[in-house]
């Protein structure tokens, strides 16, 4: 992207929402893609005690370009009603005035507005207009009371244009103007000339560097006495820490097992939907193959659930009357189970494992194995070192090969996915005259693979699969849906229930 000429570059103000708006062109899109990524979201430590503030009146209106519904979900909980808080956006622009103008405090004003309202802002040209009544209530704010800017770092000019024109008005930030600054890093060029022409204007406050918003907000309430500390004290209970286990040391100690599971940093949260007059899961896959289309597919009550590009797609689906091209939210809880989504996740992760690694693929039924395209490559040394051989044929069994290889599949456990490995044989040439020949064959090379061995090869498995934490794509598409995992090569262990 940075060497195509046709982005800002790397860091600049408009970078973020120039590319956004390259990625997901429809307001649609945009919407759902947001969605996906905040569902599930809840308040942190620093959202509660930011509702602490608003409930004891140390602060009355919060200001913000999320989309999240973070304070509002804090705010509830400290208030123990959804009503205390007036929520303002780009559906009504004019109740900012009226609720600052009645002191209905708290109140929350979404400048950006919210990803479940139609008229949603965060590309460039909708950045550069952002709404102009909005844009004045911020000003008539700033010249009556003091502004924390905290996790905002300066990039559309409009927020930053407002800040200004309240500035040389006169009289603005009575109060102070503090910009909270994480990082080593020196904050936009933007924010420190606000902040210069703020000093030369007498105001007070500056440019305060911190550690993060939770850690910053309970310092703060640390100085303050009349803040209700309720909900907070509980918030370690309904978030138990988790620390790790040490290792095990002496005779008398408790066991830690290795599991064969990786984490799941980071996974699709979105995929195409395509609505249409297409049968069955059979019926799209000839339409794929009939297309010549790379994209990974799979049929369910929504609609076709697709990756990859949207000019392969339509090319596969237009003759069967597409009446909605759309996202579709990945659900979390829809991944419990053996369901079309986990169905589509599975064969992009192993798509995405395999691409550019020397690995081929073989499906089955709920799972797939991978396996050395080329086992004489010399990346595979080390496995071949392990195992003393990598591939052979089946003795007394011509026709029958086998080759070592991992099998792979997305399971569900302590409330999330994992990605289970196992080491184990691929067989070609298996028929049904030769099976109980291949079985025999396969216990016989793995009974003796031990605890150390075994120890060996999941590890082996884990970091080539991980690659170093790397970004995965399935399909390397840049117009369309990509299907992107990140994985950790830190296998899970099993839970610590005391020494």
């Amino acid at each position: 992207m940075s060497s195509s000429g046709s982005y800002p570059a790397e860091g600049a103000p408009d970078e973020y929402a120039a590319v956004f708006e390259a990625a997901w062109p429809n307001e649609g899109d945009r919407r759902t893609y947001l969605e996906s990524k905040m569902r599930g979201a809840r308040p942190s430590y620093g959202h509660l005690a930011l509702a602490g503030l608003l409930k004891a009146g140390h602060s009355r209106i919060v200001w913000t370009t999320n989309f999240d519904h973070l304070v509002d979900d804090a705010c509830a909980k400290i208030f123990d009603t959804t009503s205390a808080l007036t929520t303002v956006g780009l559906h009504a622009p004019e109740l900012a005035r009226e609720a600052i103008g009645a002191q209905r405090w708290p109140i929350q004003v979404k400048i950006h507005g919210d990803f479940q309202f139609r008229r949603l802002k965060n590309t460039t040209d909708e950045l550069r207009h952002q709404d102009a009544r909005l844009r004045n209530a911020l000003i008539e704010s700033c010249r009556s009371s003091g502004v924390v800017v905290a996790g905002y770092s300066g990039r559309d000019g409009s927020v930053m244009e407002a800040l200004t024109e309240a500035l040389d008005a006169g009289g603005a930030f009575p109060g102070g103007l503090f910009w909270l600054h994480r990082g080593e890093a020196s904050p936009l060029q933007a924010v420190e000339e606000l902040l210069e022409r703020a000093r030369n204007a007498g105001v007070d406050g500056g440019l305060v560097v911190i550690e993060n918003f939770d850690e910053t907000l309970r310092d703060i309430l640390r100085l303050i006495k009349d803040v209700d500390m309720t909900a907070l004290e509980t918030f370690g209970a309904d978030r138990p820490i988790w620390t790790a286990a040490p290792s095990p040391s002496g005779k008398k100690t408790w066991p830690v097992i290795r599991l064969n599971a990786l984490p799941i940093v980071q996974m699709p949260t979105i995929c195409r939907r395509i609505v249409c007059t297409i049968g069955g899961q059979a019926d799209v896959r000839e339409a794929v193959n009939l297309a010549e289309a790379d994209v990974l597919c799979v049929r369910t009550k929504a609609g076709v659930l697709a990756f990859g590009s949207d000019a392969d797609l339509k090319d596969a689906f237009e003759r069967y009357g597409i009446e909605m091209y759309d996202l579709h939210t990945i659900e979390p809880h829809r991944l419990r189970n053996e369901t079309g989504e986990r169905s589509l996740l599975r064969e992009a992760l192993v798509r995405a494992l395999a691409r550019d690694s020397g690995l081929a693929a073989t499906p089955r039924r709920g799972f797939d194995i991978l396996f050395p395209a080329n086992p004489s490559d010399a990346r595979w040394a080390p496995l071949k070192t392990m195992l003393g051989s990598l591939q052979g044929n089946v003795p007394d069994h011509p026709g029958l090969a086998w080759r070592e290889g991992v099998s792979i599949r997305i399971d569900w456990a302590d409330e999330r996915p994992w990605v289970l490995i196992e080491p184990r044989l691929v067989f070609e040439g298996r028929d049904q005259a030769n099976s109980r020949a291949a079985t025999d064959f396969a216990r016989e090379r793995t009974v003796r693979r031990y605890n150390g061995v075994l120890n060996k090869l999941i590890s082996f498995w884990a970091d080539r699969l991980a690659n170093d934490g790397r970004r995965l794509r399935a399909l390397g598409v840049s117009s369309g849906v990509e299907a992107e995992f990140i994985l950790s090569n830190v296998t899970a262990f099993s839970r610590r229930i005391g020494a």
